[in-house]
């Protein structure tokens, strides 16, 4: 085993910055709040996250490992290429969405995760079954993030790939703890400069280089491979729209975006920070895709890599550090290389630090424990980031392909919690029994399709269905059809026709209340089930009745707003009178 010590003191001096970083965030946040609010200030950052922090940390949410190296993987895949690299613009798009219609609704309610509007409404017991895809969407993503750190380390120390996949977890796990939203949010600082500086500065060296043809040239002529531009095929128009709506729609639905949009210092803040990292998540894809389209015109038997090149080595998600590796000069490579690996230990953190904060606030404290102290909270988020960052370290460990993780991390979201938040905040009379209508028909919709990065075969073949060798083991059957666009659009509608049909159900006496089993239509308002006219309709609704969910909003965190929407009636008031004169 060769070991490459200039890697690893890269490795380590880029680590040691993050570490500081983080550490200085955590001792900052302990003195922006009180003790009694220790669990929201993690969670949230205290909402006093500035405009020039908080746009590097959004942009942050999706620049990443997973990222990073799997849009230079599709840019590099033959038969893919750049046209089918569409993370970039499909998550770039989900965060202008997510602005111009989510962030200020759910910033000037004063919510703390994304979850808190659905056990508002829905109840919760309906919050803690929405719990599940988020969390499951939580760990792929963390584990797209692993994978490609694990990769990155491997080509830098000349390891086994699972051995450095197990210790970046451990790494990112314990600088998890360090301290909380504060601490996520300034390392993506120097995360995004991180990558910036270290993918440009490899770039030139690894276009220069003897092996490598001209890109302007491989973009449209098949040289060592298929032209990097790509192209779809008239049978696979469909299967492309399908994974563009997947991305653009499910990129929204996500508390790792909402803690973003939740810790901003205003709803207006909220929006232009969403803008600004659509922006950035285009402008910094844009070395990992020039990476990629190198990897495509590169004569591998003139490398040190040699022969069989990446793609018939199954190594097509690493292509990335082979690139910087192979192709760059060792001082460069290792720079690109160290950079690049401590910049994506900081994206598993706040998946993460998500997960736990979801399941600490939602589940743990408002479904079990309302009297759970502080300092309970904080301790319950801590036990599970252990064991959300291991079950991300497993995912990671059994992933074939980085950007089928990424795919699969917004499934379940884009099918389930995307039409379900669409009607909590949008869609007036919605209730409990819709809710849970619209989760199993998506979900039974979704399974039927199958899936080939997980081996699970369809149970419904939808129009165009054909069987794929190309996944590795046994066959797999590929849909082209958009049964996943289907079934959230299944999920939306079977949400709408069973909430109206209860509705008319008990309010017109065709049932009795006492059939009423989820107190969300007759029992409308109960303190955990308020009515959706409750919340849209009245005309002096302030944060003090979302108390039940937001207990714990102290004189400083009111003090930390620059934007006072959230503690000012007017506002929404105003928005109130607007939609009930509507």
């Amino acid at each position: 085993m060769n070991i490459h010590v200039d890697g690893i003191v890269a490795i380590v001096l880029f680590y040691m910055l993050i570490l500081c970083v983080g550490i200085w965030a955590a001792w900052k946040s302990k003195n922006s709040g009180t003790d009694q609010d220790r669990s929201e200030t993690i969670m949230i950052g205290g909402r006093d996250i500035g405009l020039l922090v908080g746009g590097f940390t959004m942009t942050a949410t999706w620049v990443g490992g997973g990222y990073i190296n799997g849009t230079a993987e599709a840019v590099y895949v033959p038969g893919y290429g750049l046209v089918w690299a569409q993370a970039p613009f499909g998550y770039a798009l989900s965060l202008v969405l997510g602005g111009l219609f989510f962030a200020k609704p759910m910033r000037s309610r004063g919510y703390v995760t994304m979850l808190d509007p659905f056990q508002q409404i829905y109840g919760k017991r309906m919050g803690g079954l929405l719990f599940i895809p988020a969390l499951m969407g939580e760990i792929f993503w963390s584990a797209a993030v692993l994978s490609a750190l694990g990769a990155t380390l491997s080509v830098i120390v000349d390891i086994n790939i699972n051995i450095s996949v197990v210790i970046s977890a451990v790494i990112a796990i314990l600088y998890t703890l360090v301290g909380g939203l504060y601490s996520v949010a300034y390392t993506d600082v120097v995360q995004l400069f991180c990558i910036f500086i270290g993918l440009w500065i490899s770039i030139p060296f690894a276009m220069l280089n003897p092996a490598v043809t001209d890109i302007s040239i491989t973009a449209s002529q098949e040289v060592y491979q298929e032209p990097w531009l790509g192209s779809v095929n008239t049978l696979d128009i469909f299967t492309w729209i399908d994974n563009f709506l997947l991305l653009m729609l499910g990129g929204i639905p996500w508390q790792v975006y909402f803690q973003r949009v939740l810790s901003a210092s205003s709803a207006t803040y909220a929006q232009v920070l969403s803008f600004l990292a659509a922006f950035g998540c285009v402008v910094m894809a844009i070395p990992s895709a020039l990476i990629g389209a190198i990897g495509a015109s590169t004569d591998w038997n003139q490398t040190s890599y040699g022969l069989p090149d990446p793609k018939n080595k199954n190594e097509t998600d690493m292509i990335l550090p082979i690139v910087l590796q192979h192709l760059c000069p060792s001082y460069i490579s290792f720079f690109g290389l160290g950079a690049v690996s401590a910049a994506v230990m900081s994206s598993a953190d706040s998946s993460i630090l998500s997960a736990s904060s979801m399941f600490a606030h939602n589940i743990y404290h408002l479904a079990f424990r309302q009297e759970a102290t502080d300092n309970e909270i904080v301790w319950v988020m801590r036990i599970t980031i252990f064991l959300f960052g291991g079950a991300a370290t497993s995912m990671a460990l059994l992933a074939e392909s980085i950007y089928g993780l990424w795919y699969l991390s917004s499934d379940l979201v884009y099918v389930i919690i995307f039409p379900q938040l669409i009607s909590v905040l949008f869609i007036k009379g919605t209730n409990t029994y819709g809710s849970i209508a619209g989760y199993v028909i998506g979900l039974l919709f979704r399974i039927s399709g199958g899936e080939p990065y997980l081996h699970l075969q369809p149970f419904v073949y939808y129009p165009g269905c054909y069987l794929e060798h190309s996944f590795g083991g046994k066959p797999v059957y590929v849909q082209r059809f958009p049964f996943k666009t289907m079934s959230m659009l299944f999920s939306f509608l079977g949400n709408l026709g069973v909430s109206y049909l209860a509705k008319h159900l008990f309010e017109s006496g065709i049932l009795p209340p006492k059939l009423d089993f989820l107190d969300s239509v007759v029992s409308r308002h109960s303190r955990e089930n308020m009515d959706k006219t409750t919340l849209v309709n009245h005309d002096n609704i302030t944060l003090s009745e979302l108390a039940h969910v937001n207990p714990k909003h102290s004189a400083s965190h009111n003090a930390a707003f620059s934007n006072k929407e959230a503690f000012d009636d007017s506002e929404t008031n105003t928005e109130f009178s607007k939609s009930d004169n509507d």
